[in-house]
């Protein structure tokens, strides 16, 4: 039903040469400001996390990068997000999906509206599946901030020794309203996300009644991403390990490959970053992005540009000059490995998926250098709250 509702726009474009882009180029307008709000908003949470904490200074409110333009400019100006519009990509339709989701969780609590992006999204890409812990997690607990729990409770030790008893029960307080779990808002959001989830399948079923129903349209789309039938060279690592495979082998391989994500990254993440449910987005639109069965250059897009959003706590993140000099590397490399390999025919399939390999290293190396400067900033923080209670 999607790719019936964006077909004419592709006639469009061939015809009126750029004019066809401009759903998409709507698209990732309208992405950018939505990043950009959420991103002032996760903007502003930090700062009062930081004056909760008694750690922010005038100076220190001076150097906090204002990180909702950034997010907003790197999505703009990102090759891939250009690329992807260019190629008339569904991508950014996607993305839009996705960052929908998310700022209806995060900017106004529009419970309905988050369902609505949360749904769409996985409609079109089953990865986005993904997203619904993240979007659990800020609806249940709030914006992104440090483990609060432990931190009140260094407080509280503090608070015990030099404070009086008004302090103390201040903090008890404190801690008791940063401990609960909106179940009801969470409740309120899993039956939002039947409703829409019934009302696109009754909507497709209506359209695709001629062509098959639902059935068909399951096995030709998430049957298809799951059963990785397409073996045409991308900037993935499937296609070329599928056509080397043995076709008794494929069938576990297949369950294998397709666990792995759901059984590997999705619980040790969400067990580390609950508290923080917008960076825990990230982490999993990245880490699906490499191992999804046919990824694009929209991926990496858009979890670049949710990784803008953090700019602030990750200013000590290791190893960043060689990851960005990898990442342009193996984007100008892969082009060129693949003009080489299919239509000059000097090389082989080894220079494409090596290429593919190194790509995919440097995304890892990328989102576990991130989560890693994430937990040393958590860390950091709470080291500093500890020593200044002991002053």
């Amino acid at each position: 039903m999607a790719l019936h509702c964006y077909s004419p726009f592709s006639v469009l474009s061939q015809f009126r040469g750029l004019k066809g882009n401009r759903v998409i180029i709507c698209a990732d307008i309208l992405s950018a400001l939505l990043l950009r709000a959420t991103g002032q908003k996760l903007q502003k949470a930090y700062r009062l996390n930081l004056r909760r904490l008694g750690l922010l200074t005038s100076l220190q409110d001076r150097g906090i990068l204002p990180c909702g333009d950034i997010a907003a400019l790197v999505h703009l100006w990102n090759p891939f997000t250009i690329l992807s519009c260019v190629g008339l990509s569904t991508s950014p339709i996607e993305n839009l999906a996705v960052i929908v989701s998310l700022s209806g969780a995060l900017l106004v609590r529009r419970v309905p509206l988050a369902a609505f992006g949360l749904v769409m999204a996985t409609h079109l890409s089953l990865y986005s599946a993904t997203l619904a812990i993240p979007l659990i997690f800020l609806l249940g607990y709030g914006l992104d901030a440090p483990p609060v729990k432990k931190f009140l409770q260094t407080r509280h030790v503090g608070v015990e020794t030099t404070g009086s008893t008004s302090d103390v029960s201040k903090q008890d307080k404190l801690t008791q309203t940063t401990q609960l779990f909106l179940w009801r808002t969470v409740l309120y959001f899993v039956f939002w996300v039947l409703v829409w989830s019934s009302y696109v399948l009754v909507l497709c079923s209506l359209s695709l009644k001629q062509y098959g129903g639902l059935e068909e349209m399951f096995k030709r789309t998430y049957g298809f991403i799951l059963r990785i039938e397409d073996l045409s060279p991308n900037i993935g690592v499937f296609w070329y390990f599928f056509a080397e495979v043995f076709d008794f082998s494929r069938n576990y391989l297949l369950i294998v490959f397709n666990l792995y994500i759901l059984l590997t990254g999705i619980p040790p993440l969400a067990f580390r970053l609950k508290h923080r449910p917008c960076f825990l987005a990230f982490a999993y639109l990245a880490f699906s992005s490499i191992l999804k069965s046919y990824p694009s250059v929209g991926d990496a897009a858009l979890y670049l540009s949710l990784w803008a959003l953090f700019v602030n706590e990750l200013t000590d993140m290791e190893h960043s000059f060689f990851i960005f000099c990898g990442y342009i590397g193996f984007s100008l490399l892969s082009p060129v490995m693949h003009n080489i390999w299919i239509w000059r025919g000097t090389g082989n399939a080894n220079f494409y998926f090596g290429n593919a390999m190194g790509y995919a290293c440097f995304q890892y190396m990328f989102v576990e250098k991130s989560v890693n400067a994430m937990l040393n900033h958590d860390q950091a923080l709470k080291k500093a709250t500890s020593e200044m209670t002991k002053n």
